[in-house]
């Protein structure tokens, strides 16, 4: 009997599996809804009289039955790489000419590309073992990310088993995670009629659907997933990258159907110049073409640069364009008390989603657009993610159209506001302001903080409008009774609340000051300080001399920490933190500076593009305190080049002549070094 249920449970395991890869991947259904659902409760009851029989691969196994209660990070068997961006011909052209120069005598092998579209979504990684799916993770820094992987089971063109006879041991699969934009558009209608937040796109809406802590909410979101590379283990790769594309769709797997191969970059120009007219008829959103190498061989040979394959590119189209017409402008004030003039515009499409509200930035900005009310402007997404107001059409001016001027008081508190002489940015100075108030219990809760998993934008907001916080010390004085004042508040919802407030006890020192939102201190600032002064009344109470003598702590981050400490609401904030039990210091051993000054002795660097969190003189101080010395031109002498954003031919001349290439973390990273 027993091994007639296993053979009858192995049966309905292969029908349902046939019936998804048809249904998900192919899109052409073999069975209708109604026999699959029928199927799968069968084998639901045999699993449940027969638990010892349940195997990761089942299809029952796609959705958990309870919530993680966090992520773990997890280190990439392979590195995700991301990829160099190419944004005209001409920089495609160049790219053509590096690769080339690398490859020297093997041009011979050169003549093939591969064209895929690139899917604005996230990245994951997949392993199969004997090819049974155990591991998914996001793509995190491209060295680690989330393991994820029960969410990963979720999306059903997935395969939770490889369509493979004899699977070799190890299979990793890499592809993009996405949400068509019909399935995009039903959430968002989802979530404003629960007024929460809507996503701003389909990319945004994927990730953060992949960070959800029970896989029952990521299955009904419906997430779909291209793959587009393979990796097997003990050297068994195959001869080109279409051939793995083939072998991804053999096992399983849904590959984008709208690739070629290209024989050369006019036959690319012909490919990209197609879809960037065709795409806008896709079902989900793609930004760009990702060029590859076709031929395995050359792929090992050019290999990599410190952060991109020298095979392989994204050729980006140009942010979408469209005019509408501004109804209103209204002004948003930050956590930071920072003005931000919004314009309210008339809906329009854009880049597959519907904007009414785009940024104006500051008064800089409205002075150069000499933004009328009624005005018709252009609007675009800047990187395709956040609309902006790219030009005013004052031919189109309407009469007796009012110009639009910052305020004087602040919109929130009608307080004075004030802009600093250097600053383009307008700011609200009352500590007392709703506006500031939020802003900032909204960055103390935020992930990168003190990750306090459901207080968010709309809870904060209500706790603020009630009287429940007056500030971030506040949060640990909650009850699950107080929290049941609110509106729709339940008692176990309260509890769960008080529970993640009360977890957030343990964050790291580093995370505590980052939450208090000091201005200019991010994620990377806030460790520097926190391996410096190892507890903050040490930080609290030294010179700002004292502060800027960290290593990547500038004189602008440094006056704003010490400036931060000397006001005395701050100070009892910390008092009142610190009571609470929070982390306010650390183990971490201080950096002994007079090890460090000479370590760069005899290197030079050359920095290019804007950094993430130093300006270039900052960084410049920073390597010749230890030893090194910044020239202004890449050349064979050179030792390292520091990358920032907008890097321009210093960096494709530090690739051509394969000299080391450094992000700001990986630099500050070197100056910590012991």
């Amino acid at each position: 009997m027993a091994e007639e249920i296993q053979q009858q449970i192995q049966q309905l395991r292969q029908q349902l599996q046939q019936a998804s890869y048809a249904y998900y991947v192919l899109d052409v259904p073999i069975m209708a809804d109604e026999v699959y659902d029928r199927l799968y409760r069968q084998l639901q009851e045999l699993e449940s009289d027969y638990p010892e029989l349940i195997t990761a691969e089942s299809p029952t196994q796609r959705v958990g039955e309870k919530p993680a209660t966090q992520f773990f990070s997890v280190k990439h068997n392979i590195p995700l790489y991301s990829l160099e961006n190419a944004f005209n011909f001409e920089e495609l052209t160049k790219w053509q000419e590096r690769w080339q120069r690398v490859a020297g005598e093997n041009q011979q092998l050169t003549a093939e590309y591969v064209c895929e579209l690139k899917i604005d979504g996230s990245a994951l990684a997949l392993t199969y073992e004997n090819g049974v799916l155990v591991r998914g993770a996001t793509r995190g820094d491209g060295i680690a990310g989330e393991e994820i992987t029960q969410n990963v089971k979720t999306i059903r063109s997935i395969p939770l088993k490889l369509n493979l006879d004899n699977p070799p041991p190890i299979v990793e699969v890499r592809g993009e995670a996405f949400l068509s934009l019909a399935v995009f558009e039903e959430i968002n209608q989802e979530r404003e009629k629960a007024g929460e937040q809507l996503f701003a796109n389909p990319r945004n809406a994927a990730a953060g659907t992949l960070r959800q802590l029970d896989s029952k909410v990521v299955d009904k979101r419906r997430l779909d997933f291209f793959a587009y590379t393979l990796y097997l283990d003990g050297g068994n790769e195959q001869d080109t990258q279409w051939d793995s594309l083939e072998l991804l769709r053999t096992m399983g797997f849904k590959v984008n159907p709208n690739r070629k191969i290209c024989y050369s970059l006019d036959e690319v120009r012909e490919y990209y110049e197609f879809w960037d007219t065709e795409r806008r008829n896709l079902p989900y959103m793609t930004d760009g073409v990702v060029v590859k190498i076709n031929s395995v061989l050359l792929q090992k040979q050019l290999g990599f640069t410190q952060r991109f394959p020298r095979w392989a590119i994204a050729l980006k189209y140009p942010a979408q364009e469209v005019p509408t017409i501004v109804e209103a402008v209204t002004v948003q004030v930050g956590r930071t008390g920072a003005l931000t003039p919004v314009a309210e515009l008339k809906p329009v499409q854009l880049a597959g989603t519907t904007v009414s509200r785009a940024s104006l930035h500051n008064g800089d900005r409205l002075s150069e657009l000499n933004l009328h009310i009624g005005d018709t402007v252009i609007v675009r997404k800047a990187g395709e993610i956040i609309p902006e107001v790219v030009r005013v059409l004052p031919e189109l001016r309407p009469p007796n159209a009012q110009l639009f001027q910052m305020p004087n008081c602040c919109p929130e508190c009608a307080q004075p506001v004030v802009r600093e002489k250097g600053e383009a940015v307008t700011r609200c100075i009352n500590t007392s302001c709703p506006a500031i108030l939020r802003g900032s219990l909204i960055h103390f809760c935020s992930r990168d903080a003190l990750d306090i998993n459901g207080v968010g934008e709309k809870l904060v907001q209500q706790m603020v409008d009630s009287s429940l916080l007056n500030s971030a010390a506040d949060l640990y004085d909650l009850t699950a009774e107080r929290l049941m004042s609110l509106e729709r508040m339940g008692k176990k919802l309260a509890e769960k609340l008080v529970s993640a407030i009360a977890q957030s006890k343990n964050k790291p020192y580093s995370r505590v000051l980052y939450g208090l939102g000091i201005r200019h201190v991010g994620t990377v600032n806030a460790q520097l300080l926190t391996e410096r002064f190892t507890n903050m009344e040490d930080l609290a109470t030294v010179s700002a001399a004292a502060i800027e003598g960290v290593y990547g702590i500038g004189p602008e981050i440094a006056q704003s920490v010490y400036q931060w400490f000397r006001v005395p609401a701050n100070q009892s904030l910390i008092a009142r933190l610190k009571n609470t039990g929070l982390q306010l210091h650390s183990e971490v051993k201080t950096l002994n500076l007079g090890d460090q000054n000479l370590q760069f002795a005899g290197k030079t660097f050359v920095l290019t593009g804007t950094l993430p969190t130093l300006k270039r003189d900052e960084a410049k101080d920073l390597i010749q305190q230890a030893g090194g010395k910044v020239t202004n031109s890449v050349s064979a002498k050179t030792d390292y080049v520091i990358v920032g954003e907008d890097a321009g031919s210093k960096l494709e001349k530090a690739q051509s002549l394969g000299i080391e290439i450094l992000s700001e973390a990986e630099l500050l990273e070197l100056l910590l070094k012991l």
